[in-house]
């Protein structure tokens, strides 16, 4: 069997294959003498029916096996002798059975990427302490405090800073409105009727609050935006954004008191101080998987840092749409309109293509090191798991996997958990070193 393979950029390459004819013979022998066998023609005894005749009655049927037989067993000798890591191996064509008794065909391949693995254990890692810091805790409680205030109008004085504003606002820029200035809905930049707003640049676009410092209800001014550089938004980067702001209410938050009252409207029959306990308790276990994640984050971050190679296309155009429709569910399920998501589409595509390369790359360099530390999912871990995932979401087991084999799901989980073993087994080599002062990684 003649095979040739040519490497081509962005883990492509071309197969062609030539298969003799001697081959090509006693595979269609082998083929047709299972048609002799089990073919029933009237006027012949089972078995005994004459090759021309079966070779007529079954032609198109014998020459599709005939093509399948040859095509996988080639694609197997091709994968053994090129070593090939093969994804896929593309439609083939050109398939043609010359006089000659051969048969020839091609196809575009699509391959793993080709890199050599950096030591990969022991690599350095440093963590904060796992205790809970007690500003976290203070945090927490003001959180709980903001939760339950009361609003009561402001009547005797301007808007300061921290004070809580009902607006109407539209928005222009260049003296355009912002949709048509874009040619796009812009969103929440275009404007809101009956806007609250806290008098701080955390909580809108920077710049506001200050701007908006001395307004009494009944008050319009413009509010000029200076956006940065950076701004998502392409085309409202440096740009000056201005905002026709109408404040319609002025209101103060009044914070309830840090008391057993408080403490039973959230969870009865709990003291002030039992509530405390148990947040700092919900602290301790949210830091603990904060520290988790961070020691992944440097150890994928130390690995990612010392390989570059490329990817299939194909594979990024997949990621980058799976990405981006992850990103637009959770915009949705943040409040995000659809106006919003069509104005920021083209940045969400960007954000998605990085990530998708960034999550492949992960995804390759972690599949290799599984495969140099022999790493693997055996058949009860997969059930053992795919059990958890039913029983979770309150689903029959058996149906549940049923289900995930008709839709081609299995291997994917597998694979997942491949991976996040494969994880552990970075964590569990690394060299970790608690700092106090360390930083978690959001």
């Amino acid at each position: 069997m003649n095979i040739v393979v040519e490497k081509l950029p962005q883990c492509t390459a071309t197969l062609r294959v030539e298969i003799p004819a001697d081959t090509v013979a006693k595979e269609r022998k082998t083929i047709v003498r299972t048609y002799t066998n089990k073919a029933r023609i009237p006027g012949f005894r089972p078995g005994k029916t004459p090759l021309a005749v079966i070779e007529k009655r079954f032609a198109k049927e014998i020459q599709g096996e005939l093509t399948e037989v040859l095509v996988d067993a080639a694609l197997k000798e091709a994968l053994t002798q090129e070593s090939l890591k093969v994804l896929n191996f593309g439609e083939i064509s050109d398939i043609t059975f010359p006089e000659d008794g051969t048969c020839s065909f091609h196809s575009v391949m699509t391959l793993a990427p080709e890199f050599q693995l950096p030591e990969y254990k022991g690599i350095a890692v440093t963590v904060p302490s796992a205790d809970v810091p007690e500003e976290e805790v203070t945090q927490q409680l003001e959180s709980l405090r903001e939760r339950f205030a009361d609003f009561t109008p402001i009547e005797d004085r301007p808007a300061e800073i921290g004070d809580f504003v009902v607006i109407d606002y539209t928005s222009t820029v260049n003296g355009q409105p912002t949709d048509e200035f874009l040619g796009k809905p812009a969103g929440y930049l275009s404007g809101r009727e009956g806007f609250w707003v806290r008098l701080e640049d955390q909580f809108f676009l920077p710049g506001f609050a200050a701007q908006a410092v001395g307004m009494s209800p009944g008050d319009t001014r413009d509010i000029t935006i200076s956006l940065p550089e950076d701004y998502p938004v392409a085309a409202l980067a440096n740009q000056q954004l201005v905002l026709a702001t109408t404040l319609k209410e002025l209101k103060l938050s009044v914070l309830p008191e840090l008391n057993d009252d408080l403490a039973a409207r959230l969870a009865p029959d709990k003291s002030m101080e039992e509530l405390t306990a148990l947040l700092r308790e919900n602290l301790a276990y949210e830091r603990e998987r904060k520290i988790s994640d961070h020691k992944v984050n440097q150890i994928i971050g130390h690995l990612t840092a010392q390989l570059e190679f490329e990817l299939p296309e194909s594979l990024i155009t997949e990621e980058t749409q799976t990405q981006a429709d992850a990103m637009v569910e959770r915009g949705v399920k943040a409040g995000m309109g659809e106006e919003e998501i069509q104005a920021q589409q083209a940045e969400i595509f960007a954000a998605a293509g990085q990530q998708a390369v960034a999550s492949l790359r992960t995804n390759f360099i972690l599949r290799e090191i599984a495969a140099a530390e022999e790493l693997g999912v055996d058949d009860k871990e997969l059930v053992s798991n795919l059990i958890q995932i039913a029983t979770s979401r309150k689903l029959e087991p058996k149906k549940f996997i049923k289900d995930m084999q008709r839709a081609g799901r299995i291997d994917g989980v597998r694979q997942s958990m491949l991976i996040g073993k494969t994880i552990d087994f970075l964590v569990e080599h690394a060299t970790v070193t608690e700092d106090p002062d360390a930083a978690l990684s959001e």
